[in-house]
């Protein structure tokens, strides 16, 4: 790769992930109050925009799961730039059918149109600009580049929900389904490709016709099965290879298995219990994607060098927990916005883990191992909903097994409640003042 078309390769690409991500994310503050208008109109709480929420998120994954390593594969044999234009022309098509209308016969067509194009479009976007930035990038600066992409998806994220916050919803979709094919036309325009075209091995399209496309090492109707097989054994081969790699996938798991969770149910969790609409969770949004621009295109390149990735991973998962745990003992209406702000360090795991991942595989596997790590995310995905649906109905329902002080989904607290928290806490302060002349005694 020739130093000079590098800057303007990372140029061109921002601007195309700014654009995708603002599509995508504009977005993201309606969909609550559109589904639960299409699907359970005049209501606060329902069990099946829950339900088809994890259904949707549970089929997404899966098919990501065995998409992504594909998708990563044979962009490092046929180009980034080529991969690219199929994920964001699908995404064009859910978008535009929300602009149309969003009665719920619509929203139903919607919802599988969006289903089924995000187990394509979920995550390999971002899996294939990653593999460009390592395309193009030394591995010393490969970290802070890879923070500068996610600032990118950071400030496309601020932005799209501020123009959310003060749009109507139809106007909303119009606008998101403009952005995302003004993205793909930029993309295809002004794109450079990463690879140099002698490095390629085949090109997917060709004037000839092919007997068995993409697939020449099996021919038949084998070939799908030898092609899944065989890249299952190049993720357990690259696996074996490295062990920080395989490290790195575990962590990556467990952090997007709590991530899931929290984002699959964080919404009607505080729809229930304060009441929240579109424009305060707009406002959240606003919060927590203002803190992860400053974090990432800021922080980032400064800690990096100093502390390297490792212990950034360390003081991100940290600071992810704490945000958590701070969200799900929330007692008012302002302890979200307060937790939002943990996003300052919360989202250095990504990049970290990104960065770790290209440094152990060579440059011709960049896109394979991108892949790896953007699948076993999404199996991440596919768990959470299991688990998390089923709780998330259990406990926003009347027959919700406990009503915790300030530790439950529970959307109805008793009268008082905040006195009755405060009361209680009073209370455990006091018991263990009481107990330590006790404790003293019998072990000291």
């Amino acid at each position: 790769m020739e130093e000079t078309t590098t800057f303007q390769g990372l140029a061109h690409l921002f601007v195309t992930i700014f654009l995708y991500c603002f599509s995508a994310f504009i977005v993201t503050p309606v969909m609550t109050d559109v589904s639960m208008a299409a699907l359970c109109p005049g209501k606060d709480e329902c069990s099946l925009v829950i339900y088809l929420s994890g259904l949707q998120q549970i089929i997404t994954g899966v098919g990501s799961l065995m998409m992504m390593p594909l998708v990563g594969s044979l962009s490092d044999k046929h180009g980034r730039k080529c991969l690219l234009t199929l994920p964001m022309t699908l995404n064009i098509l859910p978008l535009a059918t929300m602009a149309y209308s969003r009665g719920t016969t619509i929203f139903y067509v919607y919802y599988v149109l969006k289903t089924f194009t995000s187990i394509i479009c979920e995550g390999s976007v971002l899996c294939l600009a990653l593999a460009y930035v390592a395309d193009n990038v030394s591995e010393g600066q490969r970290a802070s580049s890879f923070g500068i992409l996610t600032g990118i998806a950071s400030c496309a994220f601020v932005c799209a929900t501020l123009c959310a916050r003060f749009l109507s919803i139809a106007t909303t979709f119009q606008v998101a389904a403009t952005m995302a094919i003004l993205s793909t036309i930029y993309m295809r325009l002004f794109l450079p490709e990463s690879i140099p075209d002698n490095t390629l091995r085949a090109s997917i399209v060709s004037n000839e016709k092919l007997n068995s496309p993409l697939l020449e090492d099996c021919p038949g109707y084998r070939n799908k099965i030898s092609r899944s097989v065989r890249l299952v054994r190049e993720m357990a081969s690259l696996m074996r290879r490295s062990v920080p790699l395989f490290q790195v996938a575990m962590v990556s798991f467990f952090s997007s298995l709590g991530e899931a969770g929290l984002h699959a149910s964080s919404v009607y969790y505080l729809k229930a219990k304060f009441h929240f609409n579109k424009d305060q969770f707009a406002d959240l949004m606003i919060i927590f994607g203002t803190a992860g621009s400053i974090s990432q295109l800021l922080f980032m390149p400064i800690l990096v060098p100093a502390l390297k990735e490792e212990r950034l991973l360390s003081i991100g998962l940290f600071f992810a927990a704490a945000h958590m745990f701070l969200l799900c003992v929330a007692w008012s209406s302002w302890v979200p916005y307060i937790a939002a702000i943990f996003a300052l360090f919360s989202i250095f795991p990504q990049s970290c883990m990104r960065s770790i991942v290209s440094k152990q595989v060579a440059s011709n596997e960049q896109g394979k191992a991108q892949g790896i790590i953007s699948s076993i995310c999404s199996l991440a995905n596919v768990i959470s909903p299991l688990a998390f649906s089923p709780l998330t109905d259990w406990f926003l329902s009347e027959s919700a097994p406990f009503n915790f002080p300030d530790y439950s989904f529970h959307p109805k607290p008793h009268d008082q409640s905040n006195t009755t928290n405060v009361r209680y806490w009073i209370a455990i302060v006091r018991l263990a003042q009481k107990s330590k002349p006790y404790i003293r005694a019998k072990y000291i």
